[in-house]
This record gives structure tokens, C-alpha cells and sequence, in this order.
């Protein structure tokens, strides 16, 4: 098989298991925490918010991301295969590719940061970058065969993860506060269920008790709360949708 083929294969393998696959790194993260010198990962609030804050900006790109984009684009693939019904080249698509995954690199580099331990850095971005490069290489071949010469002009001019904020182009559509709530509640909560998760077993590592440092358990009930409220509205009411996207 020549290569552009197997990356193509093994990109759309990696795609329609990326729901899932990742929850390998928390598990990886958690054997790490229980390495790390304990002095390292004792609570400390400043630095856990600002872990949080860089998690919160990767899900603010793919809210900026999803408000703009119209129906079966930017990130409506399914996990039977990709979808695109059109190529969207305006808003943050002018200054760069593929924002969904930045905006997830960053969402991910939180509790990354959480571990404290630079080796497990390196480590994530290594594995992100393989990771990712795959299913965008799958993504772009796909995109590539539907669009054709639009395609390649449009990747030309803008980069795959590195913004080029010149070139930004204002988006054709308005920004759907709707669609952002119906398609980020899940990827919202999952982030503070993460850091909880990452806070209990720290705490156990040190202490030898599950416990759950207060901080973290009051934000988490808050952000569950506004998942279940969400939730409800979602599967009670249509509310949230939206007939062009």
C-alpha cells in the first residue's frame, strides 16, 4: 500500500475512534501523577485555574468555530465517515484549517499541565501531533476529492494549525448561539469531569483518601448543572435547533 494510502486509512481508522481514544492519555496521565514527585502536585490554585484557562480557550476556539459553521460542516462527521456539504473558507477558516483541533490540543493541554511533569509533556505533544496529523491528512484528502481545485486553493493560502490572523475574512453567517449550546454541552462538562477526575486521584496519591479538594468540586457541580439543564432542553425541546445548521 503506498503511503499516502495507508496515512489516508489509518487517519479515518483514528477518526471514527477519536470519541474514545483519547481517554487512553487520562489513563496515562494518572499513572504519571502517581510518579510525580508529590511536592510537584500539591494543590495550588492559581496554577490549577490557569490549567483550566487553557482548557476553556481551546473550547471558546470551537465555540467561535461552531457558531459560524452551516449544517454537515466543521466537525458534523460522523462515525461512519466524513461530511462536508460545503468548504468553509471564511471567519476562522480564513486564518486557518483546522481550528476544531487546535481548539482540542488546547482543551487537552490543560490537564496535560495538571500532571506537572515535563517529560508527559513532550510526550502529549508527540502523540497529539501523530495523532492528529493523520486524521487531518484523512480530512484534507477527503476534502480534496469533493472540492477539487477550490480545495487546493483555499489550502494554499491558509495554514493548517499555525493562524494567520491578516488574512481574516468575516464569516457569511451569523454566529448561532443555538448550535453552539446543542453541539458543545458534551465537550464543555467533559473538561471539568476530567480535572475532577485528575484532583481525586491526586489527592489519594498524597493523602491515601478519596477526597475531592473543594475548588474543583464546586465547579464541577456548577458546570454539571448547566450540562443537565442543557440536556433537557436538548432531548425535551427544540429550543436548540437550528434549520440551517
Amino acid at each position: 500500500m503506498a503511503l499516502v494510502h495507508e496515512l489516508e486509512k489509518s487517519g479515518n481508522w483514528l477518526f471514527k475512534r477519536r470519541s474514545w481514544l483519547p481517554l487512553i492519555l487520562i489513563a496515562a496521565g494518572i499513572v504519571v501523577l502517581y510518579h510525580t514527585n508529590r511536592q510537584a502536585i500539591l494543590f495550588n490554585p492559581v496554577k490549577e485555574l490557569i490549567f483550566l484557562g487553557v482548557s476553556l480557550f481551546g473550547e471558546a476556539l470551537r465555540v467561535y468555530t461552531v457558531g459560524f459553521a452551516p449544517r454537515n460542516t466543521s466537525g458534523r462527521n460522523t462515525s461512519a465517515g466524513q461530511i462536508a456539504d460545503e468548504l468553509n473558507t471564511t471567519g476562522i477558516y480564513s486564518v486557518i484549517r483546522h481550528p476544531l483541533y487546535t481548539g482540542n490540543y488546547f482543551m487537552w493541554l490543560g490537564p496535560v499541565l495538571f500532571v506537572r511533569n515535563p517529560v508527559f509533556i513532550l510526550f502529549f505533544l508527540l502523540v497529539y501531533w501523530l495523532y492528529y496529523e493523520r486524521i487531518m491528512f484523512a480530512e484534507e484528502q477527503f476534502l480534496r476529492r469533493k472540492f477539487g481545485e477550490e480545495y487546493d486553493k483555499w489550502s494554499e493560502n491558509v495554514k493548517a494549525v499555525i493562524p494567520c490572523f491578516r488574512k481574516f475574512r468575516k464569516p457569511l453567517m451569523a454566529f448561532s448561539f443555538r448550535s453552539v449550546l446543542r453541539r458543545e454541552y458534551h465537550s464543555f462538562v467533559n473538561i471539568f469531569i476530567i480535572f475532577l477526575i485528575l484532583d481525586i486521584f491526586r489527592n489519594y496519591f498524597i493523602s491515601s483518601r478519596v477526597q475531592v479538594t473543594p475548588m474543583w468540586l464546586f465547579i464541577s457541580i456548577a458546570a454539571g448543572l448547566i450540562w443537565l439543564v442543557l440536556r433537557i432542553i436538548a432531548k425535551k425541546t427544540s429550543w436548540l435547533e437550528c434549520d440551517d445548521r
